[in-house]
């Protein structure tokens, strides 16, 4: 799960693009390609739920 802290960025998940801006939340499901890009500079907080 990713959260945006602060600034804007794009995440692609399974090739599917995603603007997120601050306060932005999205699941990146396992085994799924996935990949980040600032639009500006960002902060992100990455957790990660084992289950």
């Amino acid at each position: 799960m990713v959260t945006i802290i602060d600034g804007e960025c794009e995440i692609w998940v399974a090739e599917e693009a995603h603007r997120m801006t601050e306060g932005g939340m999205i699941i990146l499901p396992v085994n799924t390609p996935h990949a980040l890009s600032a639009i500006t500079r960002f902060k992100m907080m990455l957790a990660m739920i084992r289950g």
